[in-house]
């Protein structure tokens, strides 16, 4: 935490009091250096002017040129008011430079009220950064950083932390921009001191972190030098906004209701039928078709018995303790319902009905929450297809059944998305732990599910497309938890950004909703898919492939073209293809002829027999500064496919058994008879895709990304 004494803290407490009270959300420039004084963040040395001779002595004090800038509580935009004046020296241009400010300002806000006009000292030229916070409605304070000035607006090039940062994390961000390279100094130029930017960036967080009525802080630019970092201008917004606070439980909490949610012992169905087409009876057959070994109990007020099950009139009248209440009536009969399950104390309510707040219905959505919290039961949905606990036979929706026991858990918002989960499932016989539906997520979320998988022994990996996080904070804080165990994948629905329309600040506007999800699910550890099928193939591959031990990846290749095009893709995934030594160039060698080319990617030429591909992929197995392998096959009638497909596997395996596990992706280009052997080395554990290069680098370099975050790799 940032050294801020309690007296300096209880002194911002009352500036921004005094602020409010006088109904403004603008600090002025004087009341913006009181409190960067307060924290330790530089500024240039000022004084406030009321009048021209005022400013004239200030300037003379202050030495050499100096700044003017207009100081008032309506105007924000000093700049656009003509209030900033640079350059200024000498009393002549002092006083000219004054009058010329409070006359645009006067012009251009006739009934603004004018406190005086700020002397400022002039920075030497250096770097122009910017540093900055913003309020984001998902994730809270979220401190920025990026270049600055006017390159800020052009080139977008900036970077976002959850705030407070430690030391690390600021530093860390000097080196997430595009440019970061500038800062260490190009073509010359000196690098800037870099622990002095960190450490504004670290005040700023702590700051924001310290006051949340603070809403966004703006220090653009801030000069960065060899000798120090000091912001030129500093802007500090306020808001009267008062966050709603959300219901939240603590970890054991979570668990034990998921416990009883994904491991139930027995479901109740609200609104079971025996009609053919109705939601009801199709979850009923799903439930029991399913192999669900718990109980099962109709709930129906007009029905006797349901798919040769005793149907009860109310869910109050089902005997002994029940784990879930599916949900399968319209959305005006859920409330009562929820009634009753609560006084039964069924912990966990699946809501399946739509006709909520995604059709305008949020009062009714609003109902039905308060029920549910005022007896303690947690909802799943409403408006969802249910979900799937394969581990459990447990079929708890209306849409078609999958029994495929696998290591992935998936979850998606979207009813569409979840069954091309599904069908992607089934034609890749991808085996899943769990596949459930959230969506409106009135209140179970992705960060209750990820607590769940992250402890599941059944799950390996866990796979979510959402449009949104209610509580981004919650969300990181389950996945830094799980990451170090397994990895995260995501694809976060509505990549293009609004902005922040009504940003009152450079940081503000560049805060799009797209640009901080990157950084901050990239700063939890969750790898970020670009598309559907990328987030579907990362939870398929990423249980099958071992934990790389190092950085090194040797591709291994029959076509040449086929390597180049695996090189830029390891490139293109942040990737190090190894600087292949002497003695291991002149092993390969070896095995190859001599119009094929060692050093990497290694190519075999299309022509060799299976005994130059098992050698070459054995040496590569063997030796430990090979990290993975990338390899590409080419069909030949010398080595078809799936003589291929079985040596490599044979190899593989001989290896795993003698404890060497390195990761292996394959590209095989051919006739359709490469799918074949796709398939059959996907199931013994190497990554293989037909008619692609990019795809099995795409999922090598997710893993990588996994390891690194895991802190598996440094």
């Amino acid at each position: 935490m940032v050294g801020v004494e309690a007296q300096d803290r209880e002194a911002v407490r009352a500036l921004l009091a005094a602020v409010r009270a006088e109904g403004r959300d603008a600090l002025t420039a004087p009341e913006g250096k009181t409190v960067a004084d307060a924290y330790g963040i530089a500024v240039p040395g000022e004084a406030l002017a009321r009048d021209v001779d005022e400013a004239v002595a200030h300037a003379a004090r202050l030495g050499d040129k100096s700044v003017l800038k207009i100081v008032s509580p309506d105007i924000l935009h000093k700049t656009d008011a003509g209030g900033v004046v640079v350059g200024v020296e000498g009393a002549a241009e002092v006083r000219a430079a004054f009058h010329r400010i409070v006359e645009n300002a006067r012009a251009y806000a006739p009934d603004a009220r004018i406190d005086g006009v700020q002397v400022q000292q002039l920075l030497p030229p250096g770097q122009e950064v910017i540093v900055g916070a913003v309020t984001d409605p998902t994730f809270g304070k979220v401190v920025a950083f990026g270049l600055g000035g006017v390159l800020v607006e052009v080139l977008k090039d900036i970077t976002f932390r959850l705030a407070p940062v430690s030391a690390d994390e600021a530093m860390s961000m000097l080196g997430s921009i595009k440019a970061a390279e500038i800062l260490r100094g190009v073509r010359g130029a000196p690098a800037v001191d870099r622990w002095a930017l960190a450490e504004q960036i670290r005040r700023v967080s702590q700051l924001v972190t310290d006051f949340p009525e603070i809403a966004e802080v703006d220090l653009n630019p801030v000069i960065a030098t060899p000798e120090g970092a000091v912001a030129a201008d500093i802007r500090i917004l306020l808001t009267t906004e008062v966050a709603k606070p959300r219901r939240t439980y603590s970890r054991e909490e979570i668990l034990r209701s998921m416990r009883r949610l994904m491991q139930p012992r027995s479901v109740a169905v609200i609104g079971a039928s025996n009609e053919q087409g109705k939601i009801g009876n199709s979850l009923m057959r799903n439930l029991v078709d399913g192999g669900f070994p718990g109980e099962i109990h109709p709930v129906n007020p007009r029905a006797d018995d349901i798919q040769g099950r005793k149907a009860y009139k109310s869910v109050t009248d089902v005997p002994g303790e029940v784990d879930v209440a599916v949900f399968a009536i319209p959305a005006k009969f859920v409330a009562s319902a929820l009634e009753e399950v609560g006084r039964k104390g069924i912990p966990n309510a699946v809501l399946i009905p739509s006709g909520f707040a995604e059709t305008g219905e949020q009062a009714l959505q609003d109902e039905i929450v308060a029920i549910a919290e005022r007896h303690g039961v947690r909802l799943l949905g409403p408006n969802i297809y249910g979900y799937y606990s394969t581990w459990q036979d447990l079929c708890a929706t209306f849409c078609t059944p999958y029994d495929v026991k696998g290591p992935v858990a998936l979850t998606s918002q979207s009813g569409g998305i979840g069954m091309a989960i599904l069908g992607f499932a089934r034609s890749t016989r991808t085996g899943v732990s769990a596949i459930v539906g959230l969506g409106n997520k009135s209140d179970i979320d992705e960060d209750d599910l990820l607590t769940w998988f992250g402890e599941d022994p059944n799950t390996q990996c866990i796979a979510m497309h959402l449009e949104d996080l209610k509580d981004g904070r919650a969300f990181v804080e389950a996945a830094r938890a799980t990451v170090p165990k397994k990895p995260i994948v995501v694809l976060k629905a509505g990549r293009t950004s609004a902005g922040a329309k009504a940003a009152g600040s450079h940081t503000g506007a560049l805060a799009g909703d797209d640009a901080v999800y990157d950084d901050i699910l990239r700063q939890a550890g969750v790898i970020r898919a670009p598309g559907l099928n990328e987030m579907l193939e990362y939870a398929r591959a990423l249980p099958v492939l071992p934990a790389p031990q190092g950085d090194n990846v040797v591709i291994i290749t029959g076509a040449g073209g086929s390597g180049v095009l695996l090189s830029d893709a390891i490139v293109d995934n942040g990737l190090r293809l190894m600087e292949i030594p002497a003695d291991l160039d002149a092993a390969f060698k070896a095995f190859i002829p001599p119009f094929g080319a060692a050093g990497n990617p290694i190519d075999i030429t299309g022509g060799e027999p299976p005994a130059t591909y098992e050698a070459t992929i054995r040496l590569g197995m063997e030796d430990p500064r090979i990290h993975a392998l990338v390899l590409g096959y080419w069909h030949t009638i010398v080595t078809p496919p799936m003589v291929f497909a079985e040596l490599t596997a044979r190899v593989v395996e001989e290896f795993r058994a003698r404890g060497i596990e390195k990761p292996v992706v394959a590209s095989l280009a051919g006739d359709t008879e490469v799918e074949e052997a796709c398939a059959y080395l996907f199931e013994r554990g190497v990554v293989a895709y037909p008619y692609t290069t990019e795809k099995p680098v795409a999922v090598l370099g997710a893993k990588y990304r996994w390891a690194r975050a895991a802190g598996l790799l440094t």
